[in-house]
């Protein structure tokens, strides 16, 4: 065999070797197209760093202009469930405090009422405490299921506010503590996510949406401190103070709730 036609060979060969190859590449193509690319049909936010995604969450939430949260909140000496809708000028929802004692807080701009019926009055604010006194009863029969405006000076102004201030909220929600780290593909409501975890979990986990703006949906606070839910990125919603025949102004200081 002549050098001329052993080289032939030797091209010919490697063309059908590299047949196969060309085959499977396109074959690999196609079926990342149709779905077998988890990025398929997202935000493409599951393709970036841990930290780049929760730099993706949070501008997304600093941009938006209402949420809804909804889920348990667990701090050192309350467990606390809340729902409450919560935009830049104020909220409203609701907080469960112990005992399943349910109050509603509203805020307009730095107005804050709040409302709940007779037996959280009567019992301080749910606070564990001795038999009510007479006085403390007869104002919680006239407080009952009325909206009650809260002085600014008053000491549970401050710690109520915060209920239903949307950017101290967030703030400190989805400040993850720890080294974060890209963890599996979920769905929080349907809407496929991407969990960011801080300190392999140990200081919390965030689920971001791979659909649409990429808003944090889902947060589980570190240590079991509680499970919460953001939803309604965006929706308005209609915030105005109570009637006045809703309304008891008890002056510079709520009856019940402080010393």
């Amino acid at each position: 065999m002549t050098a001329s036609r052993l080289s032939d060979r030797v091209r010919r060969g490697a063309r059908r070797a590299a047949l196969p190859v060309a085959l499977c590449a396109g074959l690999a193509a196609v079926l990342t197209a149709c779905g077998d690319d988890p990025d398929a049909g997202t935000n493409g936010v599951g393709k970036l760093s841990a930290t780049q995604i929760e730099h993706k969450a949070q501008a997304a939430a600093d941009g938006a202009p209402a949420v809804r949260l909804s889920g348990a909140l667990v701090t050192e000496k309350e467990t606390y469930k809340l729902d409450m809708r919560l935009k830049k000028n104020g909220g409203t929802g609701s907080v469960t405090l112990r005992n399943n004692t349910v109050i509603e807080l509203l805020r307009v701009a730095d107005t804050l009422y709040l409302k709940a019926d007779a037996g959280f009055w009567s019992q301080g604010s749910g606070k564990e405490s001795a038999v009510p006194s007479k006085s403390d009863t007869e104002a919680a029969g006239k407080l009952d299921d009325k909206y009650v405006k809260v002085p600014e000076d008053d000491p549970s102004y401050k710690q109520l506010r915060g209920f239903t201030d949307m950017n101290v909220l967030l703030d400190g929600l989805l400040a993850l503590g720890g080294d974060l780290s890209k963890g599996d593909r979920a769905e929080v409501g349907g809407v496929r996510t991407i969990k960011v975890a801080a300190g392999e979990g140990a200081g919390g986990t965030l689920d971001v949406s791979l659909e649409g703006t990429p808003y944090p949906l889902q947060l589980s606070r570190a240590g079991g401190a509680g499970t919460l839910k953001l939803s309604d990125w965006g929706k308005d919603f209609a915030l105005a103070a109570p009637a006045q025949d809703q309304t008891v102004d008890y002056g510079s200081k709520l009856p019940s709730t402080s010393d």
